[in-house]
């Protein structure tokens, strides 16, 4: 999610993290940045301080004050050690000023997700499962899993969230964001065709459909 109100820095930032694999939804103002992380759980938030409307603190302040533990990276032409002390101490997980190479950020984005999700490993272990989240490659028994894209990104999904029942809308809303719209079924086949290349490669049947509910990724 990029909460930042020049339209051009935003569209820029968006265009380059898009072309690393990450799917991004926008907000350029202080009423719909706190509308959107309200409905949705994001990976990773990059959040201007001086927002249309508010302040980026007190975005980050409502997040942090309702649990949420979306990570935050702060991006701000402020770049004054109180800014950056305030912005940290209100549970930000980075402070990046601005002007900033889009490759730097892209990197403490990864960085953060890694933190969040994984503990800080690139390696995500699940049986005979081994998912490489820098090259953004899967193993099955130390073989390669040639997996579509989304495939790739179902699995890590699953794998992240093992053992917890997940819905279609949030399977939809994870992998395909502000471009998911109307029936959902669609999702059935990615789950099918990932499931087959799974059993294909000598593993287990690990995703489980839960009645009226959604799936779960599990060994028991």
């Amino acid at each position: 999610m990029i909460i930042e109100d020049e339209r051009a820095l935003s569209e820029s930032i968006a265009t380059y993290l898009k072309g690393q694999d990450y799917i991004c939804e926008t907000a350029f103002d202080f009423n719909s940045a706190v509308e959107k992380t309200e409905l949705y759980d994001y990976d990773c938030i990059l959040l201007d301080i001086t927002l249309p409307g508010g302040s980026g603190m007190s975005v980050l302040k409502t997040l942090r004050e309702n649990n949420k533990t979306d990570g935050v990276l702060i991006i701000s032409a402020k770049n004054s050690i109180d800014d950056k002390v305030e912005g940290l101490v209100s549970g930000a997980d980075d402070y990046l000023s601005k002007p900033f190479h889009l490759s730097e950020l892209s990197a403490r984005v990864a960085a953060i997700i890694r933190r969040k999700q994984f503990g800080g490993n690139s390696i995500i272990q699940f049986n005979n499962i081994s998912i490489d989240t820098r090259a953004k490659t899967a193993l099955v028994n130390s073989l390669p899993l040639e997996l579509t894209k989304k495939e790739y990104d179902l699995l890590l999904y699953f794998v992240s969230n093992k053992r917890r029942v997940i819905s279609k809308n949030a399977i939809a809303e994870h992998l395909w964001g502000d471009e998911m719209e109307g029936n959902l079924d669609f999702i059935y086949t990615h789950i099918k065709n990932l499931r087959k290349k799974l059993q294909e490669a000598g593993d287990a049947d690990y995703i489980k459909s839960v009645y009226g509910m959604g799936y779960k990724f599990t060994d028991s």
